[in-house]
């Protein structure tokens, strides 16, 4: 390969703004796993809790290893099976992503070690572990979408879950949620069965919001319009909200009559701007609209004409 093709993708905007939602990312994820699980031991189906367990089984042995490093030695290995499994892209963030994670904790612990945030005898920065379980969740979860809209991941567990969502073909929540329970049974080793119920609880949760924040970025509405003014509406659509269009002809059951239908893929502004538009120019029209999760093909997020 050309040095210059290596070089190229660095030049451009899109390489610079997922690198700085990757770090931003990371920064927030570090955080969740430092202030939420490390002090109360909450093992949620996670590298980093299958992490807090080899650290605590080698402190068992009278070794002092931190929880940091084991993440960085778990996420190495698992960046190999990235690479080859799923693609060279996702391996590559990843990479980025995986190896920062465990440095980001120890700035965290520099910044504001949890032992400040203590109360004496506590092992809970909330002073509730239920609580530190749904604070770490939220962000944690939101950290994993945001990654896996741009084709990366927070490393570790979203590793195996990607394998698993692109060989098995599962949700990626569920994929979460299947690779999660398997790691956080781990814990029985070192934690009372209160505490591993309650990360599998944690798992499960996680595997949702992931699922339901994945369906929140990809939502789409796919409208459907019949109307005497089919062509101005297709005109509108296609050159002043900038999306592509099909029309189907279609018969009245009722009245026997055949008019155009109208289909389009929009983002929720955009059908508001349509909508608006019908309303402003009193175009009378039969308007049906559902929700979208996933799409696929020519469909982009940045506006584009389609001949």
């Amino acid at each position: 390969m050309k040095l210059q093709e290596l070089v190229a993708p660095v030049k451009t905007w899109k390489f610079w703004k997922e690198l700085i939602i990757m770090t931003v990312g990371m920064f927030f994820a570090a955080a969740s796993v430092y202030y939420f699980l490390v002090p109360s031991k909450i093992v949620v189906g996670s590298i980093s809790g299958l992490s807090i367990v080899i650290s605590a089984l080698f402190e068992q042995a009278g070794i002092a290893v931190k929880v940091s490093t084991v993440v960085l030695v778990i996420n190495a290995f698992l960046l190999v099976l990235a690479y080859f499994l799923i693609g060279k892209e996702f391996g590559l963030k990843t990479c980025y992503t995986a190896l920062i994670l465990g440095p980001m904790m120890d700035v965290w612990e520099k910044i504001c070690p949890y032992t400040k945030l203590l109360a004496p005898g506590a092992t809970s920065v909330m002073g509730d572990l239920w609580f530190d379980l749904i604070c770490f969740v939220l962000i944690l979860s939101i950290s994993q979408a945001i990654m896996f809209q741009i084709n990366a991941s927070t490393g570790g567990l979203d590793i195996l879950a990607k394998i698993v969502n692109k060989y098995l073909h599962f949700d990626i929540g569920l994929s979460v949620t299947i690779a999660g329970i398997i790691i956080c049974c781990t814990a029985f080793t070192v934690n009372p069965f209160r505490l591993v119920i309650i990360g599998l609880i944690g798992t499960w949760i996680n595997g949702l919001i992931v699922d339901y924040f994945m369906m929140s970025f990809n939502r789409r509405k796919r409208v459907c319009i019949i109307s005497d003014e089919s062509e101005r509406i297709c005109d509108y659509i296609v050159h002043n909200i900038v999306r592509g269009c099909s029309l189907y002809e279609v018969k009245g059951g009722y009245t026997g009559e055949t008019r155009m239908e109208i289909q389009s893929l929009l983002t929720k502004d955009e059908f508001a701007d349509l909508m608006k538009y019908l309303r402003d120019n009193k175009i009378q029209a039969f308007i049906t609209a559902g929700n979208v999760s996933e799409v696929y093909g020519l469909w982009s997020q940045h506006k584009r004409h389609h001949h």
